[in-house]
């Protein structure tokens, strides 16, 4: 048998020889695979819908809810925060010096007990040097007090005032009926106050035997000691 090809018979004519096959075969190819990926993406995300819990709106609603609580308490706890801190640094600014000025009022004192220690007689018969000294002692324990005022420390004398127990310490008392009782009437010692707070109480001899002192004749007591200090 002889396997020689007809003449007249044609060969398969492959992709190279027939381009436009070609591009149909892989537009086929390509519209199947993006099928493919469709199909698969929808699966994917029917999945997705399905194993996605359902949520109710109103705990949506109330945990927002909840959460802008917080958030309110949270700014309210800062604001508190906040003023605490401008307070406590105005107080250790105001009243940080406290143990240096109490420790301050010793020198105050023994100047007031030298100037006290000089009677008139004394000044008297004192020659200019020792005025001069008597002046300079008198200047310097004004001066002392200035600086302390600067400060915030203020000193007070309750001469002829109502005893007031936050600001007095009474040493003992003094038996007048012309006067009424509960007044202060002998100053031993002039109390201080930094601010709004005690430094150290006034040492004062109350009177006794008296009416008992009115807040309007403890202000007059105290008017009038004021206008004789003046």
């Amino acid at each position: 048998m002889n396997d020689t090809p007809r003449p007249d018979a044609k060969a398969p004519e492959t992709d190279a020889q027939n381009p436009q096959a070609h591009g149909e075969a892989a537009k086929g190819n390509k519209s199947e695979h993006s099928d493919a990926k469709n199909q698969a993406d929808k699966s994917q995300a029917s999945k997705f819908e399905a194993a996605k819990p359902y949520v109710d709106p109103s705990l949506l609603v109330d945990e927002a809810a909840e959460m802008k609580d917080r958030l309110l308490r949270t700014l309210a706890d800062m604001e508190n925060l906040r003023k605490r801190t401008e307070r406590e640094v105005a107080d250790a600014r105001q009243y940080g010096i406290a143990s240096f000025a109490r420790d301050i009022l010793g020198v105050s004192d023994n100047f007031r007990r030298a100037l006290e220690a000089v009677g008139p007689d004394l000044r008297a018969g004192a020659d200019a040097a020792v005025n001069s000294l008597i002046e300079g002692v008198e200047l310097t324990e004004r001066e002392l007090l200035k600086a302390l005022e600067k400060n915030g420390i203020r000193q007070i004398s309750p001469q002829g005032e109502k005893f007031d127990p936050n600001l007095h310490q009474a040493m003992y008392e003094v038996p007048d009926p012309s006067v009424p009782s509960g007044m202060v009437v002998q100053v031993v010692q002039p109390g201080y106050v930094i601010g709004e707070r005690i430094l150290r109480p006034a040492l004062v001899a109350v009177s006794k035997g008296g009416p008992k002192a009115s807040a309007a004749s403890a202000e007059a007591a105290a008017g009038q000691d004021n206008g004789g200090n003046k």
